[in-house]
């Protein structure tokens, strides 16, 4: 099979890295060859941090370029903006609407860019954008939004939700788990 890239993109402290750890469990449990790679910005004072999932039967490199990503996973609106470019043709982006605003915008030395949702679709990107947060405070806590995304993604695999659980189980902390399969279960079903 051809490599497939999945682009996880977000703030810091928002659980990307979980996310990506989850996903890389279930692909290596298919049998798959994957690559991780993690790049961090100021991800301790809510900066940009963006990790790469590649998956296929062999994988040479953990890097994305621009134009190869199947998949953008985005916990925040503008952060699924500003990895656009990385999204191949045909690709996906499943973005959380939340919005976070970075330090430009608190300062006062930006404005937050309105309509992103409306300005990708015009770019002619299929965009999956739905309200992770609301769903997350649903199953517990605002910290499962990334159980949240990964539930929406599962619904573009071919992984059963048992496959999904299982990763899960390996991935969370016991005191978290049943948080966690509820955000899972609430993405894939929303």
């Amino acid at each position: 099979m051809e490599t497939k890239n999945i682009m996880i993109v977000g703030v810091g402290g928002q659980g990307s890295l979980l996310a990506s750890k989850l996903l890389g469990r279930l692909l290596l449990t298919k049998g798959y060859d994957i690559k991780v790679s993690e790049v961090h910005g100021m991800s301790q004072r809510g900066g940009s941090v963006v990790t790469y999932v590649r998956y296929g039967d062999k994988v040479y490199s953990p890097v994305i370029d621009k134009g190869e990503a199947d998949f953008i996973v985005s916990f925040e609106l503008l952060e699924a903006a500003r990895w656009t470019e990385y999204l191949k043709k045909g690709g996906k982006i499943v973005t959380n609407t939340q919005q976070i605003n970075p330090m430009p915008v608190i300062t006062g030395a930006a404005a937050y860019p309105e309509n992103l949702v409306e300005k990708m679709a015009q770019a002619g990107m299929d965009a999956d954008a739905f309200d992770a947060l609301s769903l997350a405070e649903e199953a517990g806590s605002a910290k499962a939004v990334n159980l949240v995304l990964m539930g929406r993604l599962s619904q573009y695999f071919d992984f059963t939700e048992a496959e999904w659980m299982e990763a899960i189980g390996q991935s969370v902390p016991e005191k978290f788990l049943e948080m966690n399969k509820k955000a899972f279960a609430l993405g894939r079903g929303a």
